[in-house]
This record gives C-alpha cells, sequence and structure tokens, in this order.
C-alpha cells in the first residue's frame, strides 16, 4: 500500500464565485486566476482565514467562506512563508502561472469550514 505523503494544511478564504467554480473542480483543485490577481494565496492558520472570509469576502462579495485543505509538504516548501501584517498573519504566495502544479499537489479535497454572511438588523 503506497503511503501518503507528508502534507502541510493551508487555509484559504474565499467568496461565493470562486468556492462555485472550486465546486465545478470537485473539490480539488483552485481555478485559475483573473488577469488582476497574479497571486492565488493560501493562508498558514484558520484565524487569519476567518478575519479575512468574515470581515472582506462578506462585504466585497455578499458571502464569505473558509476553506481547509493539504498540499504536499516538500512541494509547497518552496514557497516563503509570507508575513503580510501581525505575527500571525502568514500567507503563502503562490505565482498564477504555477497555480496548475500546486494544484497537482493537493492531497484530498478541499473542505468548507466556515461560511458568514452580512448580519440583519431587526427592528
Amino acid at each position: 500500500m503506497p503511503t501518503r505523503p507528508p502534507t502541510t494544511t493551508l487555509w484559504r478564504p474565499t467568496g461565493p464565485v470562486e468556492l462555485d467554480l472550486v465546486r465545478a473542480l470537485d473539490w480539488r483543485a483552485w481555478p485559475p486566476r483573473l488577469p488582476e490577481q497574479p497571486i492565488f494565496y493560501p493562508v498558514l492558520n484558520e484565524d487569519y482565514a476567518i478575519r479575512i472570509a468574515r470581515d472582506w469576502n462578506v462585504k466585497h462579495d455578499g458571502a464569505g467562506y473558509v476553506t481547509r485543505f493539504e498540499v504536499e509538504t516538500e512541494f509547497v516548501s518552496r514557497y516563503p512563508i509570507q508575513q503580510a501584517g501581525g505575527s500571525t498573519i502568514l500567507e503563502l504566495w503562490v505565482p498564477a502561472e504555477e497555480l496548475e502544479e500546486f494544484n497537482a499537489h493537493i492531497v484530498g479535497r478541499i473542505e468548507v469550514l466556515h461560511e458568514f454572511r452580512p448580519r440583519v438588523e431587526h427592528d
């Protein structure tokens, strides 16, 4: 029986359009970047992903989702960790032209952990 390679857990905050594209790819890959998106950036912790999905995606996309997925550790180690703010604001920057190869190293399926929608105020 072949052994599973060691993996690294990554999270990705996303909006409904990107999530629909992931669904269409059978939860196994991320869609190609748009021309104005030169970098695919998964994040290294769930809390940071929650903050982006809840505070940014909801405002800009009408909903926010936090996904989790595994990538082969040996492959993903080629991307240096980027600190985008405080000590827990950590991301990987995957150039758009490398996303297809990155997707080939995802192990298992991409799963949705959290969903955020705008708060509805009641009178």
